[in-house]
């Protein structure tokens, strides 16, 4: 069943992220990809996560395809212009990549070339709207395709972001420019969740609850305090504490489960894109404590 099949059937789907290595060396990304076949619906592989150069995400999805994991194409809009972008597409789609997931994309200070000149010709919500028209066989221009694309495509989301309204005009706008599904930033304040699942229940796309694997509260805390739109609920980071150092990790593992079965149990959205962030062995044990394997 593809990533769009399992979606549409109802299945609580999930997916999880391999970051692309910064090199030629391919032998980690590969075991990864060898460890999450058939245990998730897709994987999405990031387009130079954070700005930081790594080889492109379409060269790993056409790997992680050839080794029977179905792929999820992140492009970003940070270091390509609109003709750029339009020809990866066309490019990723003749590779038989099918799952897109359009992002403005971090911008380049955050990244290792803080030098480098960032493009954002155009945003997320115009990069959908590209895409839904490569679709319907035109270019941007409005120009004939010589054979069109049919991708599945999608957006991200930050549902505890504060103040929210901003973020449901923008999740609107995204959903009006053709976005079906849509993966979240990391949540840990489910009721909080539950609210803005109300707001996105209007609409007839497919949510992916974002989870974040917590190391530590010293994590947590940094978390908090400097990536925007998150808030790791005081409770949780006493949690982590009482852990103590040599248990957190594990205690951040059961907090993830813990959320996904949830999730699930309650309904409360169609599925959970896991963000291991550098620790992608950990997913089968997330999923099989959450009883999902």
């Amino acid at each position: 069943m593809s990533f769009k099949d399992a979606l549409e059937s109802g299945k609580f789907v999930v997916t999880a992220e391999i970051g692309p290595p910064k090199g030629t060396d391919i032998h980690e990304v590969l075991h990864h990809i060898k460890l999450l076949k058939g245990k998730i619906d897709a994987a999405n592989v990031t387009d130079n996560q954070s700005a930081v150069m790594r080889i492109c995400s379409m060269a790993i999805c056409k790997i992680a395809l050839e080794n029977g994991l179905e792929p999820i194409l992140q492009m970003t809009c940070r270091d390509r212009n609109r003709i750029g972008l339009q020809s990866d597409l066309l490019g990723a789609y003749v590779m038989g990549i099918r799952n897109v997931l359009c992002m403005t994309g971090d911008y380049v200070t955050a990244g290792d070339h803080k030098d480098a000149k960032p493009v954002y010709d155009i945003e997320s919500v115009q990069l959908l709207q590209v895409v839904g028209q490569m679709n319907n066989g035109k270019d941007m221009a409005g120009n004939d395709l010589k054979g069109s694309t049919d991708f599945f495509y999608g957006a991200v989301v930050t549902p505890e972001s504060d103040p929210i309204e901003p973020q449901l005009l923008k999740f609107e706008k995204k959903v009006k420019a053709g976005a079906k599904f849509f993966q979240t930033q990391a949540i840990y304040d489910l009721e909080a969740f539950k609210n803005f699942m109300k707001e996105a229940r209007k609409f007839p796309v497919k949510i992916l609850a974002g989870i974040v694997v917590l190391k530590s509260s010293g994590m947590a805390n940094f978390m908090n305090k400097n990536v925007p739109g998150i808030r790791v609920p005081k409770e949780l980071i006493d949690e982590l504490k009482a852990a103590g150092k040599e248990k957190a990790l594990d205690t951040g593992l059961n907090i993830a489960a813990r959320h996904i079965k949830q999730l699930k149990d309650e309904n409360i959205c169609d599925g959970v894109h896991i963000m291991a962030i550098g620790m992608e062995d950990k997913v089968p044990i997330i999923m099989e404590r959450a009883g999902l394997l």
